[in-house]
């Protein structure tokens, strides 16, 4: 069964990520998890909103001026393994140079009377000096030399501290992508922005466009990866058709979720049914199943040839977990516990059903 023909589902994914991530490099496999990618929590992208925000600043504190080197900025001509500057070089500036607000001028004159400094802080203080005017054009060629000299040089520091699952990695690679993609987007808004007398020329007026673009487009579902087990969240299934389907998490309180309310379950109950008085009052959607039954509805439907589901039957503090009441609706075969363990043991044995399930496609498919 390729692997390609098998997605995860989970009605949350946070507290999935991490587990999934394990037992993935358990079974030498790879997961690849579509979840919205919040490209300003990047690295990619809060290099060039410092990079913006230090060609912005008439005056600078140390902090300020270093916070893009934190980021791992290089030089876009920088091919040594000498960059980006590790942070601890970085922290040690502090220790040779004053903390007081300077120019950009004023920071190079003194990084470079200073014997004791690193000569590549004196590179990057006179990249800065020597940025152009924000015009549409300067700006797009400025930042995206900034994101591909991030792409050749910090990209592979991420690479280096990561878990063998990657995923900080693929994370990262996926904020080049996209911030790559927003530069582009921005010079053309920039410009016609500019055009149009609703913003000024300044790298200040950048950064804020560079947010509005950023949190307008979330970039999501970028993977090349297409031997991988896809993993997805419930709301992300729809219009989905996959071969086999695994859905995770079906306790009650996660699939679905409940919603803490002071208003008590049994009163929650009565204005639900509309009983008696309690039925003039409106109930909130937070206290229905209306959305987790429409993603499971989605879930279903998304499996073209076999579905399993599962669940938990207590927390990791060792508290019992209840069957979802949505698991009532579905007409399922159990799997027992005997199988499951010898699912989970060395030989890693199919239960039957599961078997009979990949039989019955091989069996339609001659």
């Amino acid at each position: 069964m390729p692997l390609r023909d098998v997605a995860v589902v989970a009605r949350d994914l946070d507290p999935y990520e991490e587990p999934l991530y394990r037992a993935s490099i358990q079974y030498s496999l790879a997961p690849v998890f579509w979840t919205q990618l919040r490209v300003t929590r990047t690295r990619p992208y809060a290099l060039v909103e410092s990079v913006c925000d230090v060609l912005d600043s008439e005056e600078l504190s140390l902090t300020a001026f270093c916070r893009p080197l934190e980021h791992r900025w290089s030089p876009p001509s920088a091919t040594s393994p000498a960059w980006p500057i590790d942070p601890e070089t970085v922290q040690g500036l502090r220790q040779a140079v004053t903390d007081e607000p300077q120019t950009l001028d004023e920071w190079y004159s003194e990084l470079d009377a200073n014997p004791d400094v690193d000569e590549r802080f004196v590179t990057y203080a006179g990249w800065l000096d020597g940025c152009p005017e924000p015009t549409p054009d300067a700006v797009a060629n400025v930042l995206t030399d900034v994101v591909e000299a991030y792409e050749e040089l910090g990209l592979p520091v991420t690479r280096e501290n990561d878990s063998p699952a990657l995923g900080e990695t693929e994370r990262d690679a996926r904020a080049v992508v996209r911030v790559k993609t927003l530069v582009q987007q921005l010079r053309h808004k920039y410009a016609d922005r500019l055009d149009e007398g609703t913003l000024d020329r300044s790298w200040g007026s950048v950064a804020e466009l560079s947010q509005l673009i950023a949190t307008q487009r979330p970039g999501r579902r970028e993977h090349s990866n297409a031997r991988a087990v896809d993993v997805f969240e419930a709301n992300d299934v729809w219009l989905l058709d996959v071969p086999y389907v695994l859905a995770v998490g079906l306790v009650d309180g996660e699939w679905p979720q409940r919603t803490e309310s002071v208003v008590p379950p049994e009163l929650q109950a009565e204005i639900i049914r509309g009983d008696g008085r309690a039925g003039a009052l409106a109930p909130r959607t937070a206290w229905t199943t209306g959305r987790d039954r429409d993603q499971l509805d989605d879930t279903l439907r998304a499996a073209g040839d076999g579905l399993i589901v599962t669940r938990h039957t207590e927390s990791t503090a060792g508290e019992e977990r209840r069957p979802s009441p949505l698991l009532n609706h579905l007409e399922t075969d159990v799997v027992s516990a005997d199988e499951r363990r010898r699912l989970v043991s060395p030989e890693r044995e199919l239960p039957a059903a599961v078997r009979a399930m990949l039989d019955e496609e091989v069996t339609d498919v001659e």
